[in-house]
């Protein structure tokens, strides 16, 4: 999986919000701003962005995922 890949499907997902994806082979960086995340705990935002990617995470296309959530103002 590249990482344009996973950034149309957060993109796609997630239409209101700034997206950055980094890395290459299964290890990627993903650096996401916006409303979606507002009033969410950290874990909560997390778990949004990883049941977009739960089917390439789960087929092993994806390995690890970092992240870099929050608001605009975040």
């Amino acid at each position: 999986m590249h990482a344009e890949q996973i950034k149309d499907i957060l993109t796609a997902a997630l239409p209101d919000c700034t997206v950055e994806v980094t890395g290459n082979g299964a290890k990627f960086h993903v650096k996401a701003r916006g409303i979606a995340f507002k009033g969410l705990m950290p874990v909560k935002q997390q778990q949004l962005i990883y049941g977009f990617l739960n089917e390439h995470i789960q087929s092993g296309a994806i390995h690890a995922v970092t992240m870099d959530l929050g608001t605009e103002n975040e």
